[in-house]
């Protein structure tokens, strides 16, 4: 995973030192499987820094209070403080020691659960951590990005440029998409009303300054400047002949 600024370094470690010890045990393993911008970054499949860990949760429902004893006997372990937690589900936000001023010193953890049906699985080596976990596969993440763009501004109002570009990237890199999963998230029989919906969204919603607060902390600086300006209108254009394609 690419690191835009020296200064989040310490934070990757954090990530990554979390992650290594959920690989190394049986019960997290096979509980929880990774996804999100984390995972993607670290397969290769984006270009981004990524900052939070991102999971589905695939056990038993009475395995669940084992994986969250698991998960907080790991961050005592690591010296890690629980700031807040879910009582609904396993999401934390944690703190670890920083000492550098204005740099980065918590770390989210967020848990699905539980995840589509039409989610599909792959075993993966994580080549950054030397480890193998399971993840979501490359288009079940499309999809379930395709998703998150419009359910994040449904939930909660707000609406994140990294979800545009994450978009974005999987389309110009040729990715195709779990068609079931964005059927069954939006309760639909039809792809295509889904893409027009998305695509009246991005043109109703993103503007110029959303995509740059959000994402010029996570893209080489060179990068960011060489898309924000063109990504809203790269993305339409992009939608426009998917729902073409498709029909």
């Amino acid at each position: 995973m690419i690191l835009p600024d020296q200064k989040d370094a310490i934070h990757k470690a954090w990530l990554y030192r979390v992650l290594i010890n959920f690989c190394d045990s049986p019960l997290l393993s096979s509980s929880l499987y990774f996804k999100g911008g984390t995972c993607a970054a670290m397969r290769g499949l984006l270009d981004r820094f990524s900052v939070d860990l991102d999971f589905d949760y695939v056990a038993e429902d009475d395995r669940l209070s084992d994986v969250r004893l698991e998960m907080e006997r790991i961050f005592d372990e690591l010296g890690m403080e629980i700031k807040d937690r879910s009582k609904m589900v396993p999401q934390y936000f944690l703190r670890y020691k920083n000492n550098r001023e204005n740099e980065r010193n918590s770390l989210k953890i967020d848990v699905t659960l539980p995840p589509p049906r039409s989610n599909r699985y792959e075993p993966v080596r994580l080549v950054d951590i030397d480890r193998i976990l399971y993840c979501q596969t490359a288009d079940t993440m499309f999809s379930n990005k395709m998703v998150a763009l419009v359910e994040r501004h449904e939930k909660n109002g707000s609406i994140a440029g990294r979800d545009l570009y994450d978009l974005h990237h999987f389309f110009i890199t040729g990715q195709d998409y779990n068609r079931d999963v964005i059927l069954e998230r939006r309760n639909i029989e039809r792809v295509g009303d889904y893409l027009r919906l998305l695509l009246e969204f991005i043109t109703n919603h993103f503007t110029e300054r959303i995509i740059s607060q959000d994402l010029n902390m996570l893209l080489p600086y060179k990068k960011f400047r060489s898309i924000r300006k063109t990504l809203i209108n790269e993305t339409i254009f992009l939608l426009r002949d998917e729902i073409k394609r498709i029909s």
